[in-house]
């Protein structure tokens, strides 16, 4: 049995975490697949300037933004995330019955659909603090600002999403 290169390594410790954090970004579950696997192509190029003073998740998270960012440049347009997608976001534990999956999949969709008409930054900063559970100091690196900033805009966010969510369901 051959064992496992350290960018394999990394690659299935932080794959998922980076490709969330993209679609919380870009909305686009292609697009955040094919830049996935590019960060982990410009992280490999550039790992003798991983100087260890953040987390390798956060360094990653700096690297996708940034790619996403020239994107963005270069294609001058922005994209929503399609409901076929939704499933990549699917929290439910293979063994829990029809119906609990079933509310999971509804309230998954409902908060995707908050997160995506709150402005940036506020749908990512809520993402990666409530799905990729990072501390606000980590988020605050990502978005090149300070672990207040980070705060301060998770708890703006939870009230933009209450907010829409509210809205949604009084319609």
């Amino acid at each position: 049995m051959q064992k496992n290169t350290p960018l394999e390594t990394m690659y299935m410790e932080y794959a998922n975490t980076v490709k969330h954090f993209l679609i919380s970004l870009c909305g686009n579950f292609d697009l955040a697949e094919d830049l996935t696997q590019e960060t982990f192509y410009q992280a490999y190029k550039s790992a003798h300037r991983y100087n260890g003073n953040c987390k390798i998740s956060v360094w990653l998270c700096q690297i996708a933004k940034h790619l996403y960012f020239d994107y963005l440049k270069k294609e001058k347009h922005k994209t929503t995330v399609g409901i076929e997608h939704l499933e990549s976001f699917e929290a439910v534990n293979n063994q829990g019955n029809l119906e609990d999956t079933y509310l999971i999949k509804e309230e998954t969709k409902e908060l995707l659909s908050a997160l995506r008409q709150v402005k940036h930054p506020y749908g990512q900063v809520f993402w990666l603090r409530a799905y990729e559970e990072m501390s606000f100091k980590e988020i605050g690196e990502i978005f090149d600002k300070s672990e207040n900033w980070a705060r301060v805009n998770y708890f703006r966010a939870k009230t933009k999403i209450r907010k829409v969510i509210e809205d949604e369901n009084n319609m």
